[in-house]
């Protein structure tokens, strides 16, 4: 009897267990039911608030700013860059584009024309780029890079389980691979502005990926035997994510200065500054597109003072607003005045030849930047001395330069110092003249860095002028080496110097006969370019007898 009693008593008890368990668990997820429905229901709020404050922000405008109705649409609307400009075309817009490397000053096209490529090279039939190739830019200089591979937006990178945010998958212990630019850039161009300031991790993952033309990611949470990771993440971790691009690398840098391994890969163009006559083209544009009328005196203001598109463009922007706030329709001198006073602009440097031609005094060529060349003066005196007992002054340069030789450090007789007593000895053998009888002071006024070798030809001219008292033609330049029997040796440079020459009103230029090949200068009509070959033909060409 008693154990019956006690049978049902448990029986009830677990009865009752069962129905408290039950209705607990009923309690719990109808809580967390309605916990759901809180979140989803505050969710979806919080979005319809986000989303209302994304439509009130889409709905402000400013005006479009001047540097982007201003922004080239096509080849012909980019100034000053022909040569440039067919290079680029020849490498990208054919059945074989190239990497490419574009050198120049800022302001110039160098972005404009970097996307203007991409869709001419659309239009060749026989080029692999097809209608959806896309142009993705990036800025190397703002590129946001960790070394510990937890970001990096150029090159790609993994979201491990650790990541904060990793999300589901994380959470299942399924490392996520993330694209980088190279990859976004498939099939398409991936264009670098100021790409020598790219971190040299960076640089090196790059120069990998142009290799390979795809990017291998690694993780230490990835498991090729991992049921739980999905077949896309091996297949990315396995044969790696697709990165077949053209790379287009920008930089205001020297050649010099970018890394070799990238040069060797890269086809290198230079975009050279733009001439006055070329800003002024680009500032009367950008007054059209104001509305505006602008005089000739504010637009010779404005060609004295802008060294590229965008300082004329900000210029014109600026003088423009001001004639509008005054209810005027023209830009006048004064507003370009004001803008100058204001902004603090500083006078381009344009060189022009002597007024009469003068003793010791010889127009000599360098190259101040890529495809910057410019004309430099060469002034020499001379003043008997004891025989043999004659000296060499040099000024306006250092008379020795500190270059690094592995891992050491040394200082060498300049090279200006060794192409002077090269002078010497040609001035010697080939012209007869006798340097060591005279006291020969050489100068390059105006502080300006001067190639030796290829002021050869310059300062042996002026020293022959000098010691003979015959007047060098100021409307002849030169540029090129003198080897110590009298022979002109090639140099680099020759085609930015011939411009630069013609900029300051030079007449005639000398120029090596090794140098007299490129079609750029055959057939000049702006300037008469004289290859030459000894010292003997620069004196008959460059002294007035």
């Amino acid at each position: 009897m008693l154990q019956e009693e006690a049978s049902g008593f448990m029986g009830f008890l677990c009865a009752a267990t069962a129905i408290m368990g039950v209705g607990v668990a009923y309690i719990m997820w109808s809580l967390n039911r309605a916990n759901r429905a809180t979140q989803v229901s505050v969710a979806k709020g919080e979005a319809k608030r986000e989303t209302e404050w994304l439509r009130q922000l889409r709905s402000v405008a400013l005006t479009e700013p001047l540097a982007e109705k201003t922004r080239p649409g096509s080849f012909a609307e980019l100034v000053g860059q022909e040569e440039g400009l067919r290079n680029l075309r020849a490498a990208l817009c054919g059945p074989h584009p190239q990497h490419v490397l574009i050198y120049g000053p800022p302001g110039v096209g160098k972005t404009a024309a970097a996307r203007l490529v991409l869709e001419e090279a659309k239009k060749n039939p026989l080029s692999p780029f097809k209608k959806s190739a896309g142009f993705v830019e990036v800025d190397a200089t703002v590129l946001r890079f960790d070394e510990r591979g937890f970001a990096d937006p150029l090159i790609g990178c993994v979201h491990d389980p650790i990541y904060q945010g990793a999300g589901r998958m994380g959470m299942a212990g399924v490392p996520q691979p993330k694209p980088g630019a190279v990859t976004r850039a498939h099939g398409g161009i991936l264009f670098i502005d100021e790409i020598g300031e790219l971190h040299p991790v960076q640089m090196n993952k790059l120069l990998k990926v142009l290799e390979d033309r795809k990017v291998f990611l690694e993780s230490s949470y990835y498991n090729p035997d991992d049921p739980k990771i999905p077949q896309h993440v091996h297949d990315i971790f396995q044969n790696g994510l697709p990165a077949d691009f053209r790379l287009i690398g920008a930089t205001t840098r020297s050649p010099e200065e970018i890394a070799p391994a990238l040069r060797s890969r890269c086809v290198e163009i230079f975009f050279r500054p733009l001439l006055p006559d070329e800003v002024a083209v680009i500032a009367a544009n950008a007054a059209t597109k104001l509305g505006l009328a602008l005089e000739f005196a504010a637009l010779e203001r404005i060609k004295d003072y802008a060294t590229n598109g965008r300082d004329a463009v900000n210029m014109v922007q600026l003088a423009g607003s001001l004639a509008i706030t005054e209810n005027r329709s023209t830009i006048d001198e004064i507003d370009v005045e004001w803008v100058i006073a204001s902004g603090q602009y500083v006078p381009r440097p344009q060189w022009k030849i002597p007024g009469q031609p003068e003793v010791g005094t010889v127009l000599g060529l360098g190259v101040q930047g890529p495809n910057l060349g410019v004309v430099l003066e060469v002034e020499a005196v001379s003043v008997p001395a004891p025989p043999g007992k004659g000296r060499l002054t040099l000024t306006g340069l250092v008379e020795e330069e500190e270059v690094q030789l592995g891992g050491r450090r040394v200082r060498r007789k300049s090279m200006i110092k060794s192409a002077a007593e090269n002078v010497l000895t040609a001035l010697r053998l080939a012209a007869g003249v006798a340097p060591d009888d005279y006291h020969i002071h050489l100068n390059f006024p105006g502080g300006m860095p001067v190639d030796g070798p290829s002021a050869g030809l310059a300062m042996a001219t002026a020293i022959y002028s000098a010691i003979n008292g015959v007047p060098v033609s100021n409307k002849v330049a030169m540029t090129g080496e003198l080897s110590i029997h009298g022979r002109v040796k090639p140099v680099g440079g020759v085609i930015p110097k011939v411009d630069a020459a013609a900029q300051a009103g030079v007449e005639r230029v000398l120029i090596p006969a090794a140098n007299n090949h490129h079609e750029l200068l055959l057939g000049r009509k702006d300037i008469e370019v004289v290859p030459v070959r000894h010292l003997n033909e620069v004196l008959d060409a460059a002294l007035l007898h």
